[in-house]
C-alpha cells in the first residue's frame, strides 16, 4: 500500500509533524505551498481584515497554490495535514483537494492546533474531493513522538 503525507504549514509547525509522519508511515512527503507566502499579518486571526480572516469568512475562497506535479494514481492513502483555522481546515486545503483526482482514495485527516478541534473540517473537505473517502484523524500537536506516531498509524488498520 502507497502512502503519501500532503501538508499545508503557514508557520512550521505542520511541517515538522508531517515530515516525522511521512517517516513512521514510510509515506512520500508533498508540500501544498501557497502562490502567496503568508506573512505573520495575514495570519492574524484577531486582525478581521487579516488575508487569513478574509479567507476564512468566505468559504468560497481559493487561495491559490503553487501547482507542482502529483500523480495521485500511485497512492491508496493520503494523510493531509493543515492547522487548524477557525475550527476547519484552511480553504487552501479545498484548492488542493479540487486540484488533483483523489477518486477512490482515502484520505486521512491530522492537524495541529493552538486549541480548537476538527469541527466540520470532514464536511466541509467533502465537497472538495467528493468521491474520495475523508476519515477525520488526529490532532497531532506539540512534537508526537516515533511511538505516539506509529501508535496512530498501526491503530487505522491500513
Amino acid at each position: 500500500m502507497k502512502k503519501l503525507v500532503a501538508y499545508f504549514s503557514a508557520s512550521g509547525t505542520t511541517k515538522r509533524v508531517a515530515e516525522h509522519l511521512s517517516k513512521v508511515a514510510e509515506a512520500e512527503l508533498f508540500e501544498i505551498t501557497p502562490k502567496t507566502s503568508y506573512t505573520d499579518a495575514d495570519l492574524n486571526w484577531m486582525d478581521k481584515q487579516s488575508r487569513s480572516s478574509l479567507e476564512m469568512a468566505d468559504k468560497s475562497s481559493r487561495p491559490e497554490i503553487v501547482c507542482k506535479s502529483l500523480d495521485t494514481s500511485k497512492y491508496d492513502v493520503i494523510f493531509l495535514g493543515f492547522p487548524i483555522w477557525w475550527y476547519v481546515a484552511p480553504t487552501i486545503i479545498n484548492t488542493f483537494l479540487e486540484s488533483y483526482d483523489f477518486s477512490n482514495k482515502t484520505i486521512i485527516l491530522f492537524a495541529t492546533s493552538g486549541g480548537s478541534g476538527f469541527g466540520q473540517t470532514v464536511k466541509f473537505l467533502q465537497t472538495s474531493a467528493p468521491k474520495a473517502t475523508i476519515k477525520e484523524g488526529k490532532l497531532l500537536n506539540g512534537n508526537p513522538n516515533d511511538a505516539t506516531l506509529s501508535a496512530w498509524v498501526k491503530s487505522l488498520n491500513l
